[in-house]
């Protein structure tokens, strides 16, 4: 007999069933379901087309920027703001979605009540689980993110929200930042990159309007945890591009990229094998419907049996999928290990002014990003049939080679670089010859010793807070052990899907922190043993 909360579940789907069908939605070959700790995902159907296409959205149904400023409440209040820089793209999404899940009657409801409540990203842990990522680069970028999220929300949100509420006749409701937090989430967790042409994001080109084309159209996208920006931020114009299992192939004419919410393709979850792949059908060539997003079948044939249709979001760490997603994959094979060099310490260095020049010469930048894949080429792989030579990590060891020179180096370099450009200054060096004439001042050693002190200063930091990777381990076990004992214990439900939260926060904190000790540990070693080789040459 279904419980309640599955009578509910039940209604909640049917009803989003019949809003997706009202709107023009076409599943295909495929349905929605509920999967376990997932929420809801999307299964093969019997109904299974030749072509592979599962299931078709039209985009006039996503949820864009423009979609905001075409609002007839949201677009005469935000507009304004938006032209003159005060707010950005996201921040209109994220306004939308608060205020959809506030407004009464919205039309949008079918859909929204079908979307998590709660997410499992860190700005939704409670202060003791917190603490589980105390020492990690999460810890610091969690809280320094929910602190800018909340000044937004006072500054800007809160009193616009209330504003439009009332002019949509609504002077009742009440708004908290839970409201505005869970949009952000809502939209970090579930926004795409969708390619789109010019004329169809602007179908009247307006001068006023080419702002939002290329604001940020030639900007690279900077690692997410100092910028707070994820490579799917990035808009780019004229490329191909792969991104969050979308596959876009070379079009003519200008295209942009929006990020916007696809209701439908959004309830696809993700796995390192993607089942299938979604693509924008511009004609209506493939689907018949133009201008719409399709999923497309990654298998040679049709589904025999049911199973989740998921998608891959790309090749990503655990400390990116903790902290845009909320879960992370044990033994995650895209793991990396971020190391930071504090800006602070640059001023207590010997030198440090001649050093930051030739820091900010190089293009160099404070932290060095080193992917688990690297292990594969080092000193002590596992590999039987090992790469000579690991370019892409020597090059950033040797991009912080500036910060052991001693002032004897520092006027070698000056010389070097003056004999290549001149004693007149006739062009400005670039950064690759600045890089290579602090390496021929004084090669690899410095650098690594900084790369040792940094690893070392590392692993104290994490191990201070939470032990070492052996403690972890036993942790994972109790965590485990703790949740078969709840599964056999007859309390109430809401009480089952509290606690299963709070273990499953933990246990994403632990797995994301032993992979940080684990990577440095194997890191510093061979580190250790680069230093070793590097002053044995020097010497």
């Amino acid at each position: 007999m279904a419980t309640q909360q599955e009578e509910e579940e039940d209604a909640k789907l049917e009803r989003f069933l019949h809003w997706l069908q009202v709107n023009g939605v076409e599943l295909r070959g495929c349905k929605i379901k509920h999967c376990d700790s997932k929420g809801f995902g999307i299964f093969s159907a019997a109904n299974q087309a030749s072509d592979g296409v599962l299931l078709v959205v039209p985009l006039d149904l996503a949820i864009t920027p423009m979609r905001v400023l075409q609002d007839s409440l949201l677009g005469p209040e935000c507009r304004a703001m938006f032209e003159e820089g005060e707010v950005d793209d996201r921040f209109l999404m994220n306004l939308f979605l608060t205020l959809e899940r506030l407004r009464k009657n919205s039309s949008w409801k079918p859909y929204l009540d079908m979307l998590p409540t709660s997410f499992g990203n860190p700005l939704w842990f409670t202060d003791d689980e917190l603490l589980e990522l105390k020492g990690t680069t999460l810890y610091r970028a969690t809280e320094l993110q929910k602190k800018k999220l909340q000044t937004l929300y006072d500054d800007k949100v809160k009193p616009l929200v209330k504003k439009l509420l009332t002019l949509d006749g609504d002077s009742e409701s009440e708004m908290c930042f839970e409201d505005f937090l869970w949009a952000n989430s809502v939209f970090w967790t579930r926004a795409l990159n969708i390619p789109l042409p010019h004329s169809y994001v602007f179908p009247q080109t307006q001068e006023e309007d080419s702002n939002f084309a290329t604001t940020k159209d030639s900007e690279l996208c900077t690692n997410y945890i100092s910028s707070g920006e994820d490579e799917k931020g990035c808009r780019v114009q004229n490329v191909n591009s792969q991104v969050n299992g979308v596959t876009s192939t070379a079009i003519q004419g200008e295209t942009i990229w929006v990020e916007g919410l696809v209701p439908g393709i959004d309830f696809c979850n993700h796995d390192l094998k993607a089942a299938a792949t979604w693509e924008v059908d511009r004609t209506g060539s493939i689907t018949g419907v133009p201008f719409s997003m399709y999923l497309l079948s990654a298998e040679q044939s049709l589904f025999e049996t049911e199973r989740e249709i998921s998608i891959s979001y790309g090749n990503k760490g655990n400390e990116e999928l903790l902290y845009l997603y909320g879960f992370v994959i044990d033994n995650n094979p895209d793991d990396y290990l971020m190391v930071h060099y504090p800006m602070e310490a640059i001023q207590s260095v010997p030198f440090s002014d001649s050093k930051v020049q030739l820091l900010e010469a190089q293009k160099a930048e404070l932290r060095c990003l080193l992917p688990r894949s690297l292990l594969d080429r080092g000193f002590f792989s596992e590999c039987t049939a090992k790469i000579e030579g690991n370019d892409k990590c020597e090059d950033q060891v040797r991009s912080h080679s500036w910060s052991a020179l001693q002032e004897d180096e520092i006027f070698q370099v000056s010389s070097m670089l003056e004999e290549l450009v001149g004693s007149g200054g006739e062009r400005q060096p670039s950064d690759t010859e600045v890089r290579a004439a602090v390496w021929e001042a004084c090669g690899d050693s410095g650098a690594l010793q900084l790369l040792v002190d940094l690893l070392q200063m590392k692993m104290v930091d994490l191990e201070e807070n939470s032990g070492v990777e052996d403690c972890d381990i036993e942790l994972l076990k109790e965590v485990n052990t703790a949740e078969s004992q709840e599964l056999q214990t007859p309390i109430k439900e809401t009480e089952v899907i509290t606690q299963q939260k709070l273990s499953k926060n933990r246990r994403s904190s632990i797995i994301y922190r032993r992979g940080q000790k684990q990577l440095t540990r194997l890191f510093l070693k061979e580190a250790e043993h680069a230093l070793q080789l590097a002053l044995s040459e020097r010497n």
